[in-house]
């Protein structure tokens, strides 16, 4: 009988250092010789990847409306649980992800404003049973987490946002890993030790459940 596999999944703003808490779990499941599938959202699957790009590419032609952008996060979801996600985790494979529903609840849902019904009908709709066993939510003080981003680079449409689209959608953040459990709160200020620390701090605790269920 297989083992099931297990879906961990990576959230914060721009600048909270995704890319290095992926990397540090990475390596922590590679320590536990867990075989690990690696995601990104929106993206992941060539066609998924499209749709990221519509969504991230600026257009001073056509503005795009926030209903337009929730849907095509789902549409590329959908491709993503489809034939990535869900066909990993039935052969046993752990997915680490690089963002997943818990952006479209804080970004569309926060950032945007967005009807909670609309966003909720879509999540029953598109996951179904599908859902993180544990989610890492980095957590930073968006001129922070702004100003490392502006570090890297160009920023793309949704970087480009006000401060104050960041604000609400880190306080929708907040707000969610309040009230549900599977959520663990990391403090992405602190510098990246601690940061690494923390992390396997919960991948630990989190293992040691899994051990003594």
């Amino acid at each position: 009988m297989i083992k099931p596999g297990r879906f961990i999944v990576v959230e914060g703003l721009e600048g909270a250092g995704k890319s290095s808490a992926i990397a540090t779990i990475r390596n922590w499941l590679q320590q536990h010789q867990i075989q690990v599938v690696c995601t990104r959202e929106p993206g992941g699957t060539p066609l998924a990847e499209q749709l990221r790009t519509l969504v991230k590419q600026i257009d001073n032609n056509e503005q795009l409306a926030p209903e337009t952008e929730l849907l095509l996060m789902y549409a590329a979801r959908v491709q993503l649980l489809t034939n990535v996600i869900r066909p990993a985790l039935s052969r046993g494979d752990w997915v680490l992800a690089d963002r997943h529903d818990m952006s479209s609840r804080a970004y569309q849902g926060g950032g945007r404003q967005l009807d909670e019904l609309l966003i909720n009908n879509l999540r029953s709709t598109v996951l179904g049973n599908t859902r993180p066993d544990l989610t890492l939510y980095l957590d930073i003080d968006p001129a922070v987490g702004l100003s490392r981003a502006a570090a890297r680079g160009e920023l793309d449409r949704i970087e480009q946002e006000q401060l104050a689209f960041f604000v609400r959608t880190r306080q929708k953040y907040l707000q969610i890993a309040a009230t549900e459990p599977d959520i663990v709160s990391i403090d992405a200020s602190q510098p990246l030790a601690a940061v690494q620390q923390a992390i396997v701090s919960a991948l630990n605790d989190y293992f040691s459940g899994q051990a003594d269920g």
